[in-house]
Protein backbone atom coordinates (compact mmCIF):
# COMPACT_ATOMS: atom_id res chain seq x y z
CA UNK A 1 0.00 0.00 0.00
CA UNK A 2 2.89 2.30 0.83
CA UNK A 3 4.58 1.73 -2.55
CA UNK A 4 1.25 2.04 -4.39
CA UNK A 5 0.60 5.41 -2.73
CA UNK A 6 4.03 6.68 -3.84
CA UNK A 7 3.58 5.41 -7.40
CA UNK A 8 0.14 7.03 -7.62
CA UNK A 9 1.58 10.38 -6.52
CA UNK A 10 4.47 10.03 -8.99
CA UNK A 11 1.97 9.57 -11.82
CA UNK A 12 -0.19 12.52 -10.79
CA UNK A 13 2.43 14.97 -9.54
CA UNK A 14 4.96 16.39 -12.03
CA UNK A 15 6.91 18.16 -9.26
CA UNK A 16 7.81 14.80 -7.70
CA UNK A 17 10.51 12.61 -9.24
CA UNK A 18 12.63 9.60 -8.36
CA UNK A 19 16.34 10.02 -7.75
CA UNK A 20 18.70 7.71 -9.60
CA UNK A 21 21.07 5.40 -7.73
CA UNK A 22 23.94 7.89 -7.97
CA UNK A 23 21.78 10.56 -6.31
CA UNK A 24 21.26 12.61 -9.49
CA UNK A 25 17.92 13.44 -11.01
CA UNK A 26 16.35 11.48 -13.87
CA UNK A 27 17.82 11.91 -17.30
CA UNK A 28 16.92 13.30 -19.79
CA UNK A 29 15.30 16.36 -18.23
CA UNK A 30 12.10 17.99 -19.53
CA UNK A 31 14.13 20.65 -21.37
CA UNK A 32 16.02 17.96 -23.28
CA UNK A 33 12.76 16.29 -24.27
CA UNK A 34 11.35 19.45 -25.87
CA UNK A 35 11.29 19.28 -29.65
CA UNK A 36 14.50 21.23 -30.43
CA UNK A 37 16.79 20.06 -33.23
CA UNK A 38 19.52 19.07 -30.79
CA UNK A 39 17.16 17.23 -28.43
CA UNK A 40 16.90 13.94 -30.30
CA UNK A 41 20.57 14.00 -31.26
CA UNK A 42 21.61 14.57 -27.63
CA UNK A 43 19.47 11.67 -26.49
CA UNK A 44 20.82 9.38 -29.25
CA UNK A 45 24.42 10.28 -28.40
CA UNK A 46 23.77 9.78 -24.71
CA UNK A 47 22.54 6.22 -25.20
CA UNK A 48 25.14 3.60 -24.22
CA UNK A 49 26.18 1.07 -26.83
CA UNK A 50 24.11 -2.12 -26.71
CA UNK A 51 25.45 -5.03 -24.66
CA UNK A 52 26.42 -7.95 -26.86
CA UNK A 53 25.75 -11.59 -26.04
CA UNK A 54 28.75 -13.72 -25.20
CA UNK A 55 28.24 -15.73 -28.37
CA UNK A 56 28.55 -12.74 -30.72
CA UNK A 57 31.57 -13.01 -33.07
CA UNK A 58 33.60 -10.27 -34.75
CA UNK A 59 31.43 -10.35 -37.87
CA UNK A 60 28.34 -9.67 -35.72
CA UNK A 61 30.08 -6.80 -33.96
CA UNK A 62 31.12 -5.28 -37.27
CA UNK A 63 27.53 -5.48 -38.53
CA UNK A 64 26.26 -3.67 -35.44
CA UNK A 65 28.96 -0.98 -35.76
CA UNK A 66 27.88 -0.35 -39.36
CA UNK A 67 24.29 0.08 -38.17
CA UNK A 68 25.34 2.53 -35.47
CA UNK A 69 27.20 4.63 -38.05
CA UNK A 70 24.10 5.00 -40.22
CA UNK A 71 21.86 8.05 -40.04
CA UNK A 72 19.33 8.18 -37.21
CA UNK A 73 16.60 8.64 -39.84
CA UNK A 74 17.26 5.24 -41.43
CA UNK A 75 15.37 2.34 -39.87
CA UNK A 76 17.31 -0.52 -38.24
CA UNK A 77 17.08 -3.84 -40.03
CA UNK A 78 16.26 -6.02 -37.02
CA UNK A 79 16.10 -9.18 -39.11
CA UNK A 80 19.70 -8.66 -40.21
CA UNK A 81 20.66 -7.90 -36.60
CA UNK A 82 19.13 -11.11 -35.28
CA UNK A 83 20.55 -13.23 -38.10
CA UNK A 84 24.05 -12.03 -37.25
CA UNK A 85 23.62 -12.98 -33.60
CA UNK A 86 22.15 -16.44 -34.07
CA UNK A 87 22.82 -19.52 -36.14
CA UNK A 88 20.83 -22.50 -37.27
CA UNK A 89 21.22 -24.20 -33.88
CA UNK A 90 18.91 -21.91 -31.90
CA UNK A 91 18.51 -18.40 -30.61
CA UNK A 92 20.70 -15.84 -28.86
CA UNK A 93 20.42 -14.92 -25.21
CA UNK A 94 22.43 -12.83 -22.73
CA UNK A 95 24.41 -16.01 -21.99
CA UNK A 96 25.07 -16.93 -25.61
CA UNK A 97 23.38 -19.32 -27.98
CA UNK A 98 20.66 -21.61 -26.70
CA UNK A 99 19.46 -24.73 -28.48
CA UNK A 100 15.73 -24.88 -29.15
CA UNK A 101 15.73 -28.34 -27.57
CA UNK A 102 16.85 -26.75 -24.29
CA UNK A 103 13.91 -24.37 -24.11
CA UNK A 104 11.18 -25.27 -21.55
CA UNK A 105 7.94 -26.76 -22.79
CA UNK A 106 4.81 -24.63 -23.04
CA UNK A 107 3.33 -26.38 -19.98
CA UNK A 108 6.31 -25.26 -17.90
CA UNK A 109 5.77 -21.61 -18.81
CA UNK A 110 2.24 -21.31 -17.40
CA UNK A 111 1.84 -18.45 -14.95
CA UNK A 112 -0.61 -20.28 -12.67
CA UNK A 113 -1.57 -23.80 -11.70
CA UNK A 114 -4.73 -25.58 -12.82
CA UNK A 115 -7.62 -25.06 -10.40
CA UNK A 116 -10.10 -27.69 -9.23
CA UNK A 117 -12.87 -26.73 -11.67
CA UNK A 118 -10.55 -26.84 -14.69
CA UNK A 119 -9.10 -30.18 -13.55
CA UNK A 120 -12.53 -31.83 -13.27
CA UNK A 121 -14.00 -30.39 -16.48
CA UNK A 122 -10.94 -31.43 -18.49
CA UNK A 123 -11.41 -35.05 -17.37
CA UNK A 124 -15.15 -34.98 -18.10
CA UNK A 125 -14.61 -33.62 -21.61
CA UNK A 126 -12.15 -36.43 -22.29
CA UNK A 127 -15.04 -38.82 -21.49
CA UNK A 128 -17.00 -37.38 -24.44
CA UNK A 129 -20.07 -36.28 -22.44
CA UNK A 130 -23.06 -34.72 -24.17
CA UNK A 131 -23.57 -30.94 -24.33
CA UNK A 132 -26.47 -31.14 -21.84
CA UNK A 133 -24.35 -33.16 -19.40
CA UNK A 134 -21.51 -30.65 -19.78
CA UNK A 135 -23.89 -27.81 -18.94
CA UNK A 136 -24.94 -29.63 -15.75
CA UNK A 137 -21.31 -30.46 -14.93
CA UNK A 138 -20.30 -26.80 -15.24
CA UNK A 139 -23.09 -25.85 -12.82
CA UNK A 140 -22.09 -28.58 -10.36
CA UNK A 141 -18.41 -27.67 -10.48
CA UNK A 142 -19.31 -24.03 -9.99
CA UNK A 143 -21.01 -24.98 -6.72
CA UNK A 144 -17.99 -26.75 -5.23
CA UNK A 145 -16.25 -24.98 -2.36
CA UNK A 146 -12.48 -24.79 -1.95
CA UNK A 147 -12.46 -28.18 -0.17
CA UNK A 148 -14.27 -29.88 -3.07
CA UNK A 149 -17.65 -30.25 -1.33
CA UNK A 150 -20.96 -29.64 -3.14
CA UNK A 151 -22.73 -26.60 -1.68
CA UNK A 152 -26.03 -26.85 -3.57
CA UNK A 153 -28.87 -29.39 -3.42
CA UNK A 154 -29.76 -31.59 -6.37
CA UNK A 155 -33.08 -29.76 -6.68
CA UNK A 156 -31.36 -26.36 -6.92
CA UNK A 157 -28.95 -27.65 -9.58
CA UNK A 158 -31.86 -29.14 -11.57
CA UNK A 159 -33.74 -25.83 -11.43
CA UNK A 160 -30.69 -23.84 -12.53
CA UNK A 161 -29.99 -26.13 -15.51
CA UNK A 162 -33.67 -26.77 -16.45
CA UNK A 163 -33.32 -30.53 -16.16
CA UNK A 164 -34.50 -33.31 -13.87
CA UNK A 165 -32.98 -34.43 -10.57
CA UNK A 166 -32.08 -37.91 -11.96
CA UNK A 167 -30.09 -36.21 -14.74
CA UNK A 168 -28.19 -34.17 -12.14
CA UNK A 169 -27.51 -37.32 -10.10
CA UNK A 170 -26.13 -39.08 -13.19
CA UNK A 171 -23.68 -36.25 -13.91
CA UNK A 172 -22.60 -36.07 -10.26
CA UNK A 173 -21.87 -39.83 -10.35
CA UNK A 174 -19.52 -39.20 -13.28
CA UNK A 175 -17.85 -36.31 -11.46
CA UNK A 176 -17.30 -38.52 -8.40
CA UNK A 177 -15.49 -41.06 -10.58
CA UNK A 178 -12.80 -38.60 -11.67
CA UNK A 179 -9.81 -37.23 -9.81
CA UNK A 180 -9.61 -36.15 -6.98
CA UNK A 181 -11.38 -38.99 -5.12
CA UNK A 182 -14.25 -37.86 -2.93
CA UNK A 183 -14.99 -34.66 -4.83
CA UNK A 184 -18.60 -33.38 -5.09
CA UNK A 185 -19.62 -35.01 -1.79
CA UNK A 186 -22.15 -33.21 0.35
CA UNK A 187 -20.51 -33.88 3.72
CA UNK A 188 -17.48 -35.53 5.31
CA UNK A 189 -19.12 -38.95 5.72
CA UNK A 190 -20.14 -39.09 2.08
CA UNK A 191 -16.67 -37.90 0.98
CA UNK A 192 -14.92 -40.68 2.91
CA UNK A 193 -17.46 -43.30 1.81
CA UNK A 194 -16.96 -42.42 -1.87
CA UNK A 195 -13.23 -42.93 -1.51
CA UNK A 196 -13.72 -46.29 0.21
CA UNK A 197 -16.10 -47.40 -2.54
CA UNK A 198 -13.47 -46.56 -5.17
CA UNK A 199 -11.02 -48.71 -3.19
CA UNK A 200 -13.47 -51.62 -3.33
CA UNK A 201 -14.32 -51.37 0.37
CA UNK A 202 -17.95 -50.23 0.04
CA UNK A 203 -19.23 -53.05 2.26
CA UNK A 204 -16.21 -53.42 4.55
CA UNK A 205 -15.94 -52.33 8.19
CA UNK A 206 -14.25 -48.95 7.41
CA UNK A 207 -17.20 -48.01 5.16
CA UNK A 208 -19.74 -49.06 7.81
CA UNK A 209 -17.93 -46.97 10.44
CA UNK A 210 -17.93 -43.93 8.17
CA UNK A 211 -21.57 -44.42 7.23
CA UNK A 212 -23.06 -45.24 10.64
CA UNK A 213 -20.59 -44.29 13.39
CA UNK A 214 -18.86 -41.09 12.34
CA UNK A 215 -19.87 -39.33 15.58
CA UNK A 216 -18.33 -42.14 17.67
CA UNK A 217 -15.23 -42.09 15.49
CA UNK A 218 -14.75 -38.39 16.20
CA UNK A 219 -14.87 -39.08 19.95
CA UNK A 220 -12.59 -42.14 19.53
CA UNK A 221 -15.23 -44.31 21.18
CA UNK A 222 -13.78 -47.45 19.60
CA UNK A 223 -15.30 -49.78 22.19
CA UNK A 224 -18.81 -48.56 21.34
CA UNK A 225 -18.16 -49.01 17.62
CA UNK A 226 -16.89 -52.55 18.25
CA UNK A 227 -20.00 -53.41 20.28
CA UNK A 228 -22.37 -51.95 17.65
CA UNK A 229 -20.65 -53.81 14.79
CA UNK A 230 -20.10 -57.02 16.79
CA UNK A 231 -16.35 -57.00 16.15
CA UNK A 232 -13.27 -56.75 18.32
CA UNK A 233 -11.64 -53.43 19.26
CA UNK A 234 -8.51 -54.54 17.38
CA UNK A 235 -10.56 -54.83 14.17
CA UNK A 236 -11.91 -51.34 14.73
CA UNK A 237 -8.33 -50.04 15.17
CA UNK A 238 -7.32 -51.56 11.82
CA UNK A 239 -10.40 -50.07 10.12
CA UNK A 240 -9.64 -46.63 11.58
CA UNK A 241 -6.10 -46.87 10.20
CA UNK A 242 -7.59 -47.30 6.72
CA UNK A 243 -9.89 -44.32 7.24
CA UNK A 244 -6.96 -42.15 8.36
CA UNK A 245 -5.35 -42.65 4.95
CA UNK A 246 -8.30 -40.95 3.19
CA UNK A 247 -8.44 -37.29 2.14
CA UNK A 248 -11.13 -35.34 4.04
CA UNK A 249 -10.62 -32.28 1.82
CA UNK A 250 -10.34 -33.40 -1.84
CA UNK A 251 -9.88 -29.85 -3.09
CA UNK A 252 -6.86 -29.19 -0.89
CA UNK A 253 -4.19 -29.80 -3.61
CA UNK A 254 -5.91 -27.26 -5.84
CA UNK A 255 -6.11 -24.46 -3.29
CA UNK A 256 -5.58 -21.05 -4.86
CA UNK A 257 -4.02 -19.57 -1.73
CA UNK A 258 -0.48 -18.60 -2.66
CA UNK A 259 2.29 -18.50 -0.10
CA UNK A 260 2.82 -15.05 1.34
CA UNK A 261 6.46 -14.38 1.98
CA UNK A 262 7.17 -11.83 4.70
CA UNK A 263 9.82 -9.22 3.93
CA UNK A 264 10.99 -7.65 7.21
CA UNK A 265 10.59 -3.89 7.53
CA UNK A 266 13.35 -3.70 10.15
CA UNK A 267 16.54 -5.65 10.76
CA UNK A 268 18.11 -5.81 14.22
CA UNK A 269 21.77 -6.85 14.40
CA UNK A 270 24.04 -7.27 17.40
CA UNK A 271 27.33 -5.42 16.96
CA UNK A 272 29.58 -5.97 19.96
CA UNK A 273 27.37 -5.46 22.99
CA UNK A 274 24.87 -3.15 21.29
CA UNK A 275 21.91 -3.79 18.97
CA UNK A 276 21.82 -1.86 15.70
CA UNK A 277 18.59 -1.08 13.85
CA UNK A 278 18.49 -1.01 10.06
CA UNK A 279 15.32 -0.07 8.17
CA UNK A 280 14.66 -2.09 5.02
CA UNK A 281 14.32 0.38 2.13
CA UNK A 282 14.96 -2.08 -0.72
CA UNK A 283 12.64 -1.40 -3.63
CA UNK A 284 11.42 1.91 -2.21
CA UNK A 285 11.97 4.88 -4.52
CA UNK A 286 13.99 7.84 -3.25
CA UNK A 287 11.99 10.96 -3.98
CA UNK A 288 12.98 14.57 -4.56
CA UNK A 289 11.47 17.77 -5.92
CA UNK A 290 12.09 18.32 -9.62
CA UNK A 291 14.71 21.08 -10.15
CA UNK A 292 13.12 21.91 -13.49
CA UNK A 293 9.73 22.74 -12.00
CA UNK A 294 11.28 24.50 -9.01
CA UNK A 295 13.13 26.74 -11.47
CA UNK A 296 9.88 27.32 -13.35
CA UNK A 297 8.17 28.36 -10.12
CA UNK A 298 10.97 30.82 -9.28
CA UNK A 299 10.87 32.46 -12.69
CA UNK A 300 9.32 35.94 -13.02
CA UNK A 301 7.25 35.04 -16.06
CA UNK A 302 3.80 36.49 -15.27
CA UNK A 303 2.18 34.83 -18.29
CA UNK A 304 2.55 31.41 -16.66
CA UNK A 305 0.67 32.43 -13.51
CA UNK A 306 -2.12 29.78 -13.94
CA UNK A 307 0.55 27.10 -14.35
CA UNK A 308 2.38 28.41 -11.29
CA UNK A 309 -0.78 28.14 -9.20
CA UNK A 310 -1.17 24.52 -10.23
CA UNK A 311 2.51 23.78 -9.61
CA UNK A 312 2.35 25.44 -6.20
CA UNK A 313 -0.43 23.03 -5.20
CA UNK A 314 1.58 20.09 -6.53
CA UNK A 315 4.66 21.35 -4.70
CA UNK A 316 2.78 21.37 -1.39
CA UNK A 317 1.54 17.81 -2.02
CA UNK A 318 5.02 16.58 -2.95
CA UNK A 319 6.61 18.27 0.07
CA UNK A 320 3.97 16.78 2.37
CA UNK A 321 4.57 13.27 0.95
CA UNK A 322 8.36 13.46 1.35
CA UNK A 323 8.03 14.83 4.88
CA UNK A 324 5.49 12.11 5.75
CA UNK A 325 7.84 9.37 4.47
CA UNK A 326 10.70 10.73 6.56
CA UNK A 327 8.42 10.98 9.59
CA UNK A 328 7.19 7.42 9.02
CA UNK A 329 10.72 6.01 8.92
CA UNK A 330 11.73 8.04 11.97
CA UNK A 331 8.72 6.82 13.96
CA UNK A 332 9.31 3.17 13.02
CA UNK A 333 12.92 3.53 14.12
CA UNK A 334 12.02 5.10 17.46
CA UNK A 335 9.34 2.50 18.22
CA UNK A 336 11.72 -0.36 17.37
CA UNK A 337 14.44 1.25 19.48
CA UNK A 338 12.08 1.40 22.45
CA UNK A 339 10.94 -2.21 21.98
CA UNK A 340 14.60 -3.34 21.96
CA UNK A 341 15.18 -1.47 25.21
CA UNK A 342 12.27 -3.26 26.90
CA UNK A 343 12.86 -6.68 25.29
CA UNK A 344 16.65 -6.91 25.40
CA UNK A 345 16.40 -10.14 27.41
CA UNK A 346 14.36 -11.68 24.58
CA UNK A 347 17.02 -10.73 22.03
CA UNK A 348 19.68 -12.27 24.26
CA UNK A 349 17.97 -15.49 25.33
CA UNK A 350 14.82 -16.06 23.24
CA UNK A 351 11.09 -16.38 23.91
CA UNK A 352 11.63 -17.77 27.42
CA UNK A 353 12.72 -14.27 28.49
CA UNK A 354 10.01 -12.26 26.71
CA UNK A 355 8.64 -9.80 29.23
CA UNK A 356 5.04 -8.50 29.44
CA UNK A 357 4.63 -5.17 27.71
CA UNK A 358 1.74 -2.97 26.57
CA UNK A 359 1.47 -0.15 24.05
CA UNK A 360 1.46 2.43 26.85
CA UNK A 361 4.97 1.41 27.89
CA UNK A 362 6.42 2.31 24.49
CA UNK A 363 4.15 5.32 24.04
CA UNK A 364 5.32 6.85 27.33
CA UNK A 365 8.95 6.01 26.55
CA UNK A 366 9.04 7.85 23.20
CA UNK A 367 6.46 10.52 24.00
CA UNK A 368 3.81 9.48 21.48
CA UNK A 369 0.16 8.50 21.71
CA UNK A 370 -0.77 4.83 22.07
CA UNK A 371 -2.78 4.94 18.84
CA UNK A 372 0.34 6.08 16.95
CA UNK A 373 2.38 3.18 18.37
CA UNK A 374 -0.44 0.77 17.51
CA UNK A 375 -0.59 2.03 13.93
CA UNK A 376 3.19 1.87 13.49
CA UNK A 377 3.44 -1.71 14.78
CA UNK A 378 0.57 -3.06 12.64
CA UNK A 379 1.75 -5.30 9.75
CA UNK A 380 5.39 -4.38 10.39
CA UNK A 381 7.90 -7.19 10.78
CA UNK A 382 11.33 -7.22 12.39
CA UNK A 383 14.16 -9.66 11.70
CA UNK A 384 16.04 -10.78 14.82
CA UNK A 385 18.53 -13.53 15.65
CA UNK A 386 15.56 -15.62 16.88
CA UNK A 387 13.49 -15.25 13.71
CA UNK A 388 11.07 -12.82 12.06
CA UNK A 389 8.32 -11.41 14.28
CA UNK A 390 5.53 -8.89 13.86
CA UNK A 391 6.13 -5.86 16.07
CA UNK A 392 2.76 -6.58 17.72
CA UNK A 393 4.24 -9.88 18.94
CA UNK A 394 6.25 -8.07 21.60
CA UNK A 395 3.14 -6.61 23.23
CA UNK A 396 1.73 -9.31 25.52
CA UNK A 397 -0.17 -9.57 28.76
CA UNK A 398 1.49 -10.98 31.86
CA UNK A 399 0.93 -13.70 34.45
CA UNK A 400 2.27 -13.95 37.99
CA UNK A 401 5.44 -16.02 38.32
CA UNK A 402 6.64 -15.74 41.89
CA UNK A 403 7.66 -12.17 42.62
CA UNK A 404 7.72 -11.16 38.95
CA UNK A 405 5.54 -11.34 35.85
CA UNK A 406 5.89 -13.63 32.86
CA UNK A 407 4.66 -13.02 29.32
CA UNK A 408 1.61 -14.92 28.07
CA UNK A 409 3.59 -15.78 24.92
CA UNK A 410 6.21 -17.46 27.08
CA UNK A 411 3.50 -19.47 28.86
CA UNK A 412 2.04 -20.53 25.50
CA UNK A 413 5.46 -21.70 24.42
CA UNK A 414 5.80 -23.74 27.62
CA UNK A 415 2.36 -25.33 27.06
CA UNK A 416 3.30 -26.19 23.49
CA UNK A 417 6.57 -27.77 24.63
CA UNK A 418 4.83 -29.84 27.33
CA UNK A 419 2.26 -31.21 24.87
CA UNK A 420 4.94 -31.93 22.27
CA UNK A 421 6.80 -34.09 24.80
CA UNK A 422 3.75 -36.05 26.04
CA UNK A 423 3.17 -39.78 25.45
CA UNK A 424 0.79 -40.53 22.57
CA UNK A 425 -1.21 -43.03 24.62
CA UNK A 426 -1.32 -40.84 27.73
CA UNK A 427 -1.61 -37.11 26.84
CA UNK A 428 -1.49 -34.60 29.66
CA UNK A 429 -4.70 -32.83 30.61
CA UNK A 430 -5.20 -29.10 31.11
CA UNK A 431 -5.27 -29.63 34.87
CA UNK A 432 -1.94 -31.47 34.74
CA UNK A 433 -0.47 -28.54 32.80
CA UNK A 434 -1.71 -26.17 35.53
CA UNK A 435 0.04 -28.31 38.16
CA UNK A 436 3.30 -28.50 36.15
CA UNK A 437 3.37 -24.74 35.62
CA UNK A 438 2.52 -24.22 39.30
CA UNK A 439 5.75 -25.98 40.24
CA UNK A 440 7.53 -23.24 38.26
CA UNK A 441 5.66 -20.59 40.30
CA UNK A 442 3.45 -19.67 37.33
CA UNK A 443 -0.08 -18.94 38.57
CA UNK A 444 -2.57 -19.88 35.87
CA UNK A 445 -6.17 -21.12 35.82
CA UNK A 446 -7.26 -24.26 33.97
CA UNK A 447 -9.62 -22.28 31.72
CA UNK A 448 -6.67 -20.02 30.79
CA UNK A 449 -4.64 -23.08 29.82
CA UNK A 450 -7.57 -24.27 27.67
CA UNK A 451 -7.79 -20.84 26.02
CA UNK A 452 -4.06 -20.75 25.28
CA UNK A 453 -4.13 -24.34 23.98
CA UNK A 454 -7.02 -23.58 21.60
CA UNK A 455 -5.26 -20.43 20.35
CA UNK A 456 -2.30 -22.67 19.45
CA UNK A 457 -4.63 -24.98 17.48
CA UNK A 458 -4.07 -27.94 19.84
CA UNK A 459 -6.90 -30.40 20.56
CA UNK A 460 -7.99 -31.48 24.03
CA UNK A 461 -6.25 -34.44 25.68
CA UNK A 462 -9.13 -36.81 24.90
CA UNK A 463 -8.83 -36.06 21.18
CA UNK A 464 -5.03 -36.19 21.19
CA UNK A 465 -4.95 -39.72 22.59
CA UNK A 466 -3.57 -42.32 20.16
CA UNK A 467 -4.08 -45.98 20.96
CA UNK A 468 -2.11 -47.33 18.00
Amino acid sequence: EYIEAIEKELLENPVLEVMSEDGEGPSPSPTELQGGSAGDADIQSALPPPELPDGADQESISAIERQLKTSSDSPIDWNDYLENLSDSRGMSSPKGLVDYEDRPSLENTLTREENLAEHILFQLRMMDISPSEEEIAVQVVGNLNKDGYLCASYEELAADTHCTVPEVEEVIKKIRNVDPPGVAARDLGECLYIQLEQMGLGDALPARIVRDHLDKLEKKAYDKIAKAEAVTVEEVYKAVQVIQQLEPRPGRPFGEDTARYIVPDIYVYKVGEEYVISLNEDGLPKLRLSPYYLQLLNSKDTENQPNKTYLNDRLKAATWLIRSIHQRQKTIYRVTESIIKFQREFLEHGIQRLRPMVLKDVADDIGMHESTVSRVTTNKYVHTSHGVFELKYFFTSGLKAGNSDISSSTVKDKIKSLIAAEANDNPISDQQIVEILGKENIEIARRTVAKYRESLGILSSSKRKKLF
